[in-house]
């Protein structure tokens, strides 16, 4: 019953910020902006549906080379073919719910001659039950923190990111909720809570975000954005109940790409805290509960560093 109370008080908190009614407020605010992506490098990953596949498909039609990464091939040839099978447009099998794959994909973009100009990392997942991975982790840790964070990592060290590039975490709304706690992101099967573990994954990616900013200093800049209540295929699996009470409501995916669109082509100055959504960079805090985190940056550092290398 608490549960219930806590999340219909939650939605109703945020339904004027991240419903489509949101966007359309502040798209009232907007100005335009140089959308040619000619002669850059987009590697979006979680590329095959959703909102990684709108941010692919808009980045191609800007004039970007897009390195699509995803792990269902079929599903990367039906997106290549809808970008009309173009030579700026290149699918990548990866699974990121493997370190070892990760890492082995990274690899194979940094022996590229180009860098990357702006890295999306877009993948994420929400399991309503356990699931281990073969290499002994629980899935969606992987899918959504720890794969973004061995990735980054590979390729900044490398200089396969340009310099003055852009990488872009996508977060979620439901971080609001959450307050950075190390045990909450190893619970076992027998205590976990998939909504709960997923608000976890996506504020720690905020924190991540301006751990990176302080150590690179802005080379090259990173930025974590949220997209709002978006209607995808893994929020129909995920969350039926969700889209069923606000599906009218919901936004695109393509209205849900145009922050990280916007954010890689116009590169703005890190920010200390927050996060963007619909261009406009909020406060990361709403609930006084989160600024009190039980696990400092470092400690989330030090904690995806030890399990990156263990895998």
């Amino acid at each position: 019953m608490l549960r219930a109370l806590a999340s219909l008080f939650f939605y109703a908190r945020f339904y004027g910020q991240f419903s489509v009614a949101g966007l359309q407020r502040r798209r009232a605010d907007w100005t335009p902006y140089n959308q040619d992506l000619s002669g850059q490098t987009w590697l979006i990953t979680g590329a095959s549906g959703g909102i990684g596949r709108a941010i692919a498909l808009q980045a191609h039609e800007r004039g970007a080379t897009v390195l699509a990464a995803a792990r269902n091939r079929e599903k990367l040839d039906a997106l290549r073919a809808e970008a009309g099978n173009s030579t700026r447009f290149e699918v990548l099998p990866v699974d990121f719910s493997l370190l070892a794959d990760t890492r082995r994909f990274a690899a194979k973009l940094i022996a590229r001659t180009s860098p990357v100009s702006v890295l999306v990392n877009n993948v994420g997942v929400l399991l309503n039950q356990y699931q281990r991975t073969e290499e002994g982790l629980e899935s969606s840790l992987v899918s959504n923190l720890l794969s973004h964070y061995l990735l980054t990592e590979t390729l900044v060290e490398a200089d396969a990111i340009e310099s003055g590039g852009v990488v872009i975490n996508m977060s979620s709304g439901g971080m609001y909720g959450a307050a950075l706690d190390l045990k909450a992101l190893t619970r076992d099967a027998a205590d976990y809570d998939g909504m709960a573990a997923y608000a976890q994954h996506k504020r720690a990616q905020v924190v991540l975000t301006h751990y990176w900013n302080q150590r690179w200093q802005g080379r090259p800049k990173v930025h974590v954005m949220h997209p709002g209540w978006v209607d995808t295929e893994g929020v129909q699996t995920s969350l039926p109940w969700f889209r069923a009470t606000l599906q009218r409501r919901l936004r695109t995916a393509a209205q849900a790409a145009d922050t990280a669109l916007w954010l890689g082509s116009t590169r703005p100055a890190p920010a200390a805290e927050g996060i963007w959504l619909d261009r406009v960079l909020d406060d990361e805090h709403v609930f006084g509960f989160t600024r009190k985190p039980a696990a400092s940056a470092d400690d989330l550092v030090e904690f995806l560093r030890a399990h990156a290398q263990a895998a």
